[in-house]
């Protein structure tokens, strides 16, 4: 997905093997079933092109991870410890960008609302594709609750998830894309 997300335009399993091959040896049948996985999974669509299939991502990185992210958070026990939890993982470019969100998502509330799955310009690091990012910006407000360069003290600590894992994904499942 990620070689779908970066180039933002249908491509082949031979442009994905070939870019992937700069870095790895990698057989096209790996790729080909891959990209087949993430077509069944409702991922990427694809069209046909001469004698190759074209894929397209059907939702952008950013709506991806919050997927994730509201996934893992609405299966905790204690929603609100996860995220204060979350929020003290976080550098403060994250936090910086995490209050520009905040602020967007009030302002919207105010207009009518925000697209879903779609990156306001305003939020920093908010390139075509990608999540609310690493550059600072100019903040104006507050996560509720936080207390700057504060993390609450009596937040039960959960089992982190291992490298790379998501949360309550235990991998394989529906929905989880291939190729992460």
């Amino acid at each position: 997905m990620t070689r779908v997300w970066q180039w933002n335009r249908p491509v082949t399993v031979r442009e994905v093997l070939e870019d992937l091959q700069q870095e790895r040896s990698i057989a096209y049948t790996t790729v080909m079933t891959v990209m087949d996985n993430l077509h069944q999974k409702g991922w990427v669509r694809r069209e046909v092109e001469g004698r190759a299939y074209r894929y397209t991502a059907v939702s952008t990185r950013a709506a991806y991870s919050a997927a994730l992210m509201n996934e893992a958070w609405s299966k905790s026990d204690n929603p609100a410890a996860a995220l204060v939890a979350f929020f003290g993982m976080m550098s403060q470019e994250q936090r910086e960008s995490l209050r520009a969100a905040v602020r967007i998502v009030a302002d919207d509330d105010d207009t009518g609302g925000a697209v879903p799955g779609e990156v306001p310009a305003e939020v920093p690091g908010g390139a075509p594709g990608e999540a609310p990012g690493e550059a600072p910006g100019e903040v104006a407000a507050e996560v509720p609750g936080e207390v700057p360069g504060e993390v609450a003290a009596e937040v039960p600590a959960e089992d982190p998830a291992p490298d790379g894992e998501v949360p309550g994904d235990r991998g394989g499942g529906e929905g989880a894309p291939a190729g992460r």
